[in-house]
């Protein structure tokens, strides 16, 4: 098929294959995005979409300037796409709220509290009194390392639904002239005559000047290079439903600690009670997917199990759903890759990002379009 100069084709469906989408749309490129299945499936609908950056323990390099770099735009990415498509996206900006236990240790949190405000980000260390006040569900919460003893705020953190997001940013890329075709399968992407393609299995070939690999789990086989070497790592999910907020007033923030976020949900109108995300775990899976399906049942117990000791007044909560995906981590190498594809020009890796694809979805887009754009 024949192609404009400056196409582009982005094979994967998910929050950053969108993400690219439309940030090479508004540089003024032609993009065509393709995937064997529908927008928003795979890591990104299993993704709960807690934006941990100031929060997180990278202050510098790489990780942290992907981290500040996108939080910065999602305040303003937010509104923008509302506006062009009308669509609902449901961003919290409350912040994330991380509870310290009694083996954690204060002085780390605070020398961090120190290193942000540096940066012009803000962590506030509450004490137990504090977060009584703020946050008065979870002060009967524990951990192996013992009673909740306070916790860090940081409100310039974010959680976003990563499937209205998603479908937001294509239905955007779409009014800017992108194309898409959900139901097109890759079996191998390449270079000739100066020019990326991908072949799909149906034997069609999509011709292009740039390819970009943002398939998740995916990419590996995509990419038939040593050097992009993804592998899964498990993460599971519920959705409940209270028949009250876990918190009063309109103080809604993400909690985390055990290594488990509770997420509050907006409720739609017409519905009773209020919903929550509790999901994040991290677990490296078995060979085969019968010994995978067995190993997510086992562990969903024990995430319950953990939900309610960091949230006691769960106990009461009914679960109305279960899910769980597989996130894409990179072997042996940071998180993500975004690089040329060894031995080709015009073909450019964007994938492996762990746990973080939401939340360093517009860094990544960023990068993919100042590399197009740098030749």
């Amino acid at each position: 098929m024949s192609q404009q100069s400056n196409s582009i084709l982005v094979i994967g469906g998910g929050i950053v294959g969108a993400m690219v989408t439309y940030a090479l749309g508004q540089s003024g490129r032609q993009v065509t995005l393709l995937d064997k299945q529908n927008p928003a499936q795979g890591s990104t609908g299993a993704a709960l979409g807690v934006l941990m950056g100031a929060i997180s323990r990278k202050t510098k390099g790489r990780a942290w300037a992907m981290r500040q770099q996108s939080l910065g735009r999602y305040d303003t990415l937010i509104s923008e796409l509302q506006r062009q498509t009308g669509h609902t996206i449901d961003y919290n900006r409350d912040g994330i709220v991380k509870l310290l236990f009694e083996g954690d240790n204060g002085d780390r949190w605070r020398s961090l509290a120190q290193a942000r405000q540096a940066q012009g980000w803000q962590l506030d260390i509450w004490d137990r009194e504090t977060l009584r006040d703020r946050c008065p569900s979870v002060t009967r919460a524990s951990s192996p390392f013992g009673p909740v003893v306070g916790a860090v705020h940081s409100p310039g953190d974010r959680q976003i639904h990563p499937q209205q997001l998603t479908l937001a940013l294509l239905e955007a890329a779409r009014r800017q002239g992108a194309q898409t075709d959900f139901g097109a399968e890759v079996r191998s992407v390449g270079e000739q005559g100066g020019r990326g393609y991908a072949m799909l299995t149906t034997g069609e070939r999509h011709e292009a000047d740039w390819i970009v690999l943002t398939a998740g789990m995916g990419t590996s086989a995509l990419a038939a290079s040593e050097a992009i070497d993804i592998r899964p790592v498990l993460g599971q999910a519920l959705e409940v439903v209270l028949e009250f907020p876990l918190e009063p007033g309109h103080f809604r923030p993400v909690v985390t600690g055990n290594d488990i976020h509770v997420v509050p949900l907006a409720t739609p109108d017409g519905r009773s009670g209020a919903r929550y995300w509790i999901g994040a775990t991290v677990e490296f899976p078995p060979d085969g997917e019968a010994t995978i399906a067995a190993a997510v049942e086992a562990e969903r117990h024990t995430l319950w199990e953990r939900a309610i000791a960091l949230h006691p007044v769960l106990a009461s909560a009914t679960i109305s759903k279960t899910w769980w995906g597989k996130r894409p981590r990179p072997f042996n190498r940071p998180a993500p890759i975004i690089e040329q594809l060894p031995g080709y020009d015009r073909v450019i890796v964007a994938s492996g990002h762990y746990r973080n694809g939401v939340l360093l979805a517009p860094a990544t887009a960023q990068a993919v379009v100042d590399m197009i754009q740098s030749g």
